[in-house]
């Protein structure tokens, strides 16, 4: 995996917390997710699968993504070409369309407002079914296992933590046997396996915070706890937490490179992606 530079990571960083105030989804949540994820990597993609941007959202996430939240941040006109079959799959009629919206994956803003609010989604659907708040490790669980199985997991959890995960999910487990087996091959029960991506979190949010020049994040990151605290959306985020992600954001932008606010200027944008698709329906108009 590629390093980061200082300026790229500050700059994804500014996306993630814009993506948090607007939408109030943690921002310690989505910058730990980001690093576990991607390292951070706006363009990052799987080998062996379609997951791709700092999300790693797969192709039929994101076009679900968009279609439910892509018109309230000015993507209207990704949405409406976005239509869910009967079968449940997202489609997209052009070809040139569609790979637009995909390619908006690799944009740090898009990709970090449509992670926070399918956080969102999730947080909203686990808490009405678990009847309590809602942790940034329950969150990263319905990233892992999809909504059901995390309230399959979460819901069991709460019955007998001593329970074995993989007798549960057999398949998670054949496809991430380091996570549901420990080292010397025993199953591990889903209170280690929470507690495991509860560390994961903490690990990726506290080694995002590294290397930025004068913005101190690590020790305010490495005292978030996620299993323990609730994520908070909206109006109820906590005074503190919420003029520490502003402090972080002024020393961030003033400690920006020339060479940053290049970069941050040369990456496409939703407009322009809108704009590169009218001009491929032009073109395509003209030579028929």
């Amino acid at each position: 995996m590629s390093v980061v530079s200082v300026s790229a990571k500050a700059s994804v960083q500014t996306a993630i917390a814009a993506a948090s105030r607007k939408t109030g989804v943690d921002f310690h949540y989505l910058l730990g997710q980001a690093q576990v994820e991607s390292g951070l990597r706006a363009d990052a993609r799987a080998g062996t699968s379609s997951a791709t941007g700092l999300y790693q959202f797969i192709e039929q996430s994101w076009l679900g993504v968009i279609k439910d939240h892509g018109a309230d941040h000015g993507l209207g006109w990704a949405a409406d070409s976005i239509r869910q079959t009967a079968s449940g799959t997202f489609v997209v009629s052009d070809p040139a369309t569609r790979q637009a919206i995909l390619d908006l994956r690799r944009d740090p803003q898009t990709a970090a407002i449509m992670a926070a609010e399918h956080a969102s989604d999730n947080k909203a659907a686990l808490e009405q079914s678990l009847d309590r708040p809602t942790t940034g490790t329950d969150l990263y669980m319905a990233h892992f296992l999809g909504l059901g199985g995390a309230r399959s997991f979460l819901g069991a959890m709460a019955a007998n933590p001593d329970r074995a995960g993989a007798a549960m999910f057999p398949a998670a487990a054949r496809a991430n046997r380091s996570i549901f087996y420990d080292g010397a091959g025993q199953p591990r029960s889903l209170g280690e396996i929470y507690d495991q991506f509860e560390a994961k979190l903490n690990s990726g949010a506290a080694t995002a915070a590294t290397g930025l020049d004068g913005a101190g994040l690590g020790d305010s990151i490495d005292a978030m706890d996620f299993g323990e605290s609730e994520v908070v959306l909206g109006n109820e985020a906590v005074g503190g937490d919420r003029h520490w992600v502003e402090t972080t954001l002024a020393q961030l932008n003033a400690g920006r490179s020339a060479r940053a606010t290049a970069e941050a200027a040369m990456r496409p944008t939703p407009e322009t992606a809108r704009l590169a698709y009218l001009m491929l329906a032009n073109l395509g108009a003209r030579a028929s």
